[in-house]
């Protein structure tokens, strides 16, 4: 008898998107939301434990800073235009740069980030 064994990681990277989604509906559709930056991709700029505002409607352009799904994962990043096309940077050079083929993966642009009990420490990035 074999036993199936599920693909865990698929069924994380579902329930996140769809724990992700379940959020929207309750916001009225461009209603600006904020995250917690994790890890170090984006320092020194951003560091972690750092809150960011996202403008889902935002307009992105090249240098803005973004939230994207890439690769199944949700990502925060540099947007910029090469010859290339499309890339998706994280300002810590330990880090790859990702192609993407156009910005429908974008879903949202950073307006502002703050660090907690730190309102002298916010910075607005539009």
């Amino acid at each position: 008898m074999q036993t199936q064994v599920p693909d865990v990681s698929k069924t994380y990277v579902e329930a996140t998107q769809s724990a992700f989604d379940a959020t929207l509906p309750e916001c009225a559709g461009g209603e600006s939301f904020a995250l917690m930056v994790q890890g170090f991709s984006m320092a020194p700029e951003f560091l972690e434990g750092e809150i960011i505002l996202i403008e889902p409607e935002g307009l992105a352009k090249d240098g803005s800073y973004v939230l994207a799904m890439h690769d199944q994962e949700w990502t925060f990043r540099q947007l910029l235009r090469t010859e290339a096309g499309w890339m998706l940077h994280p300002l810590n050079p330990a880090f790859p740069d990702a192609a993407i083929p156009d910005l429908s993966s974008i879903h949202g642009v950073i307006i502002q980030k703050a660090l907690p009990g730190r309102r002298r420490a916010s910075k607005h990035y539009v």
